[in-house]
């Protein structure tokens, strides 16, 4: 492949998977917490994939931890998320028992303010982690274009 393909290709397959992300997005789902939920999982994406090597991912997995949870209030099955997180933690090496507690501590506490909030009646809140699965659909979509923008940028990165 010649260095001129490369460069754009480098640069414009992003966009395209950015653009088929949110268009797919827009044309199958219309109501805000899908997109919050979206986003807030980018953020954990963003987190994660930034921790420098040979430091510590506690901070971060905390971060995840309230993140993810947060999310959940909209999407409860979002919290399947750890997995893959953990997944690629273990990967780098940058997993320890203690980054597992401080993602546990970060859901912990938000539980604890649902709870809480639900308790006062400031709203409602039930676990359903069947309800209101068309939420994945712009949070699966911006993903996967997170995933295919980082692949491509691996892939064809001038070396």
């Amino acid at each position: 492949m010649k260095r001129q393909t490369q460069t754009l290709l480098y640069h414009l397959l992003p966009i395209v998977f950015w653009l088929l992300a949110i268009g797919g997005s827009v044309l199958f789902y219309r109501t805000w917490e899908g997109y919050v939920v979206a986003i807030l999982a980018l953020i954990c994406m963003y987190l994660i994939t930034h921790i420098k090597r040979h430091a510590s991912s506690v901070e971060e997995c905390f971060e995840v931890g309230v993140l993810l949870s947060i999310a959940a209030y909209w999407l409860p099955s979002v919290l399947f998320l750890f997995l893959p997180v953990w997944v690629y933690l273990i990967y780098k090496n940058l997993f320890s028992f203690r980054s597992f507690l401080a993602s546990l501590i970060g859901c912990a506490m938000i539980a604890i303010w649902i709870v809480v909030g639900n308790y006062l009646s400031l709203f409602t809140f039930h676990f359903s982690l069947s309800e209101n699965l068309f939420a994945w659909i712009p949070a699966g979509s911006f993903l996967l274009a997170w995933l295919g923008t980082t692949i491509v940028q691996q892939t064809l990165r001038e070396r």
